[in-house]
């Protein structure tokens, strides 16, 4: 039995993962797939794969892109979630900020430097027409952070997955004032160069697995009601979420990869781009 450690997110995205997991699907071809939640997101998965504390990531497109140009050791095998996240930008129920413009030149949580929370507030100020190079950000490591950040007003609006933080807005905590989906697939997988050298055949087994699992998940009985009842959020939303979320089976393509890096230089993100080989295996 080999074991391979892998991470992502506690959304309803990675449900796939989940479901093959508990199926055994994995453990049927002597692989102990170990799967961590991390609630901090991209930023602190990168960290995770560059110090060899995970082996694969499911991960934003946009920062482990990013991470890869700065020297992270890794290769995106597959393109996860073909659809773009669509971003919802939140503020504090009570805020005096009522519409996205009001929002120039305040203060966005995220939840740490290199994350989808921070990259996304970036291409969002471009996309408004904002001076990008003068944003301050307010660190908050996770959404529990950022509820305390802007009831505390120590920020003043944050970004996260609409979705996963529509309990909030319908708790009366956070309001959503806008939403920004991302130019790109919005999920890729991610594997260490390390571990795609020593188990290539594995991990193509791991991905076949899932490919199997995500080509048929929308078909499985009753899913809609077992996404709502895991991740805690309304029945009609998950409905919602289920038709605009496409699954890939398939590779970043040269072309979406320099879509990618083109806009993220051109944000400062990076400060050079790479090739297509270095970046996708």
């Amino acid at each position: 039995m080999t074991t391979i450690k892998i991470a992502g997110v506690p959304e309803h995205f990675n449900l796939p993962w989940q479901l093959s997991i508990e199926n055994g699907e994995f453990e049927a071809e002597n692989i102990n797939l170990q799967w961590a939640d991390i609630p901090e997101g991209t930023g602190k998965m990168c960290q995770m794969l560059r110090d060899k504390e995970t082996d694969i990531a499911v991960i934003l497109t946009e920062g482990i892109v990013k991470d890869i140009v700065t020297g992270n050791p890794s290769k995106i095998v597959q393109i996860y979630v073909q659809s773009p996240l669509i971003w919802g930008i939140h503020v504090a129920a009570n805020s005096k900020y009522q519409k996205l413009s009001d929002l120039e030149n305040t203060k966005p949580a995220i939840s740490r430097l290199g994350s989808g929370s921070h990259l996304m507030s970036i291409v969002n100020a471009q996309n408004q027409g904002w001076k990008t190079d003068n944003l301050q950000f307010e660190i908050v490591n996770t959404i529990d952070g950022a509820v305390e950040a802007l009831t505390n007003q120590t920020a003043d609006y944050f970004m996260w997955e609409r979705f996963m933080t529509k309990p909030l807005v319908d708790a009366g905590i956070f309001r959503k004032i806008a939403n920004c989906p991302t130019p790109w697939p919005c999920f890729v997988i991610a594997v260490r160069e390390e571990i795609l050298d020593k188990h290539p055949k594995i991990i193509d087994k791991i991905l076949e697995i899932i490919n199997k699992t995500t080509s048929e998940f929308k078909e499985i009985p009753s899913i809609s009601k077992t996404l709502a009842s895991r991740y805690n959020l309304k029945l009609e939303d998950i409905e919602e979420w289920l038709s605009l979320t496409e699954w890939s089976q398939e590779q970043l393509s040269e072309k979406m990869l320099n879509k990618v890096q083109n806009q993220l230089f051109e944000l400062s993100i990076i400060d050079k781009k790479v090739t297509f080989e270095t970046i996708v295996r």
